[in-house]
């Protein structure tokens, strides 16, 4: 195994990473792309297979129209040209996982290609070229650990032979692990609004490749690329292509070549390792699926398929910045999921104030659902009921305090704000002569105090208010007992 060499920031600087990504799109069909098999994940092995995705002889493909239309949204979200004409191929290769000995796919003729996603560097946006969004079918799992023989024998499940996928080939214009991170951050939120993907990584619904060369900054000439597999987490993602990147540096540097080579990355290591060479590109036999007529897509359903799609997170984000006057940081926070956009614009639209409905819901609901294990769609507050709360505070019958007691409380009770105030008399004291009546008693206790403050000790202020404010039960307005303790305190 060769060691890597320490490379400085000086001889980083002297360097350009290339870095382009390959992203497998499980679709969130319930059949398979070609048969009736189910997608459900986690079902017994070989339990969801028949002849056409066996690849028993004399079992004909029927190309699933919904996991098509999936792939569209896809493409019309990545501001990619629909071909009105495409094909599939037979790709041909041997594994065992892949029992017809090819997968379908599209070669040179796609669904669509030309498309782009910006992310954005530095603060500034940076548009990635997206080469080809193509439809393919995936093929099974090989299953080496697990097993009392697996040290002798590996396991093959079927189950996913045959589920939809589609691949998304960026263009070679990622710079850094970064904007790589950015990219598939993107792409994975884009993806989950358009509802064609979970993008569970764990679960295999979203899996990348990288392809990765470096070359002498201020070039124009790529060097030579290997491709990193393996890529199981975004986490993964940006340590691999960081070591990658250094390895290959360190290569250079030393006088010596980079090969051409498919490298998986090994986390436990936390290193990238060769795995097989990869001198000439594969020779995988392409021809035409004969078994399947050309992919026509219509004007017609083309519109239809735009019609259907929701709005996506970077316009949502600037309508959410001007209607509702927010930071681009909450416009940002807010617009991250889908759910979490719907459930925000359904408190706005109960009567909460745009702004204070932020605030809630980003700090005291989100960390009460993370601290629970739980996403928005699982909240036992409903948007009515956080609009409820947010009133009750923006109109000063609770104060802050009290507002985030009670809904951590509603939270663990699925009961509305009103009737744990009504039944708790958790209502704000704003009277100024009630609470100038407990400011007098408090004065009347603590005398010491009294003159502290009447001879400069400010600072002793704060405690009488907090003596306030506890006789109380935290009930007045705290801006209103500074105000009338001020006062009492002048006379």
């Amino acid at each position: 195994m060769r060691e890597m060499v320490a490379i400085s920031q000086d001889v980083r600087a002297r360097y350009e990473a290339v870095i382009g990504l390959e992203v497998h799109v499980q679709l969130l069909t319930q059949s398979k792309i070609f048969c009736a098999c189910s997608t459900r994940f986690g079902d017994p092995p070989n339990s969801n297979t028949c002849p056409v995705c066996l690849g028993l002889p004399g079992a004909l493909p029927v190309l699933n129209r919904e996991a098509v239309t999936m792939a569209m949204k896809a493409a019309l979200a990545l501001n990619s040209t629909i071909h009105p004409h495409s094909r599939f191929a037979r790709k041909n290769y041997f594994y065992p996982d892949l029992p017809k000995g090819y997968q379908i796919s599209q070669y040179d003729e796609p669904l669509a290609s030309d498309g782009r996603l910006d992310i954005e560097v530095d603060g500034k946006p940076k548009r990635i070229g997206v080469t080809r969004v193509h439809l393919e079918e995936d093929a099974g799992k090989s299953l080496h650990e697990g097993f009392p023989d697996s040290s002798q024998k590996s396991y093959i499940d079927l189950n996913r032979s045959g589920v939809p996928l589609i691949e998304i080939v960026s263009e070679p214009d990622l710079r850094a692990p970064e904007e790589a991170y950015d990219y598939l951050t993107r792409l994975k939120t884009l993806l989950l609004y358009l509802e064609v993907s979970d993008c569970n990584m764990e679960e295999g619904s979203l899996r990348c490749d990288a392809n990765v060369s470096v070359r002498r900054a201020g070039t124009n000439v790529f060097g030579t690329k290997t491709e990193v597999k393996n890529l199981n987490s975004f986490k993964f993602l940006q340590k691999a292509l960081a070591h990658e990147i250094e390895r290959q540096i360190g290569v250079l540097e030393e006088g010596e070549e980079i090969l051409q080579e498919t490298r998986l990355w090994d986390s436990r290591e936390q290193r990238t390792v060769g795995m097989r060479s990869k001198e000439f590109a594969h020779d995988y036999r392409y021809f035409p699926e004969p078994d399947l007529l050309p992919l026509a897509i219509s004007e017609e359903w083309k519109g239809e398929v735009r019609r259907s799609m929701p709005e996506l997170p970077e316009p949502k984000k600037a309508r959410f910045a001007g209607v509702y006057a927010l930071s681009d940081y909450d416009a940002s926070q807010l617009t991250s999921s889908r759910q979490l956009a719907d459930y925000y614009e359904d408190t706005v639209r109960r009567g909460a104030d745009p702004k204070l409905a932020a605030n809630w819901l980003l700090s005291e609901l989100s960390y009460l659902l993370k601290a629970a294990g739980k996403e928005i769609a699982e909240s036992p507050v409903s948007p009515e009921r956080l609009a409820e709360l947010v009133a009750l505070v923006a109109g000063r019958t609770l104060s802050g305090k009290m507002g985030k007691d009670i809904l951590a409380e509603m939270f663990s009770t699925r009961r509305r704000a009103s009737e744990i105030i009504a039944e708790k008399r958790l209502e704000q004291i704003n009277d100024p002569a009630k609470i100038a009546a407990v400011v007098r008693e408090v004065m009347a206790a603590n005398p010491q105090q009294v003159e502290q403050v009447r001879s400069g000790k400010s600072a002793t202020l704060g405690w009488l208010v907090g003596q306030v404010m506890k006789a109380t039960r935290g009930q007045a307005n705290p801006q209103l007992v500074h105000d009338v303790l001020k006062k009492e305190l002048g006379s």
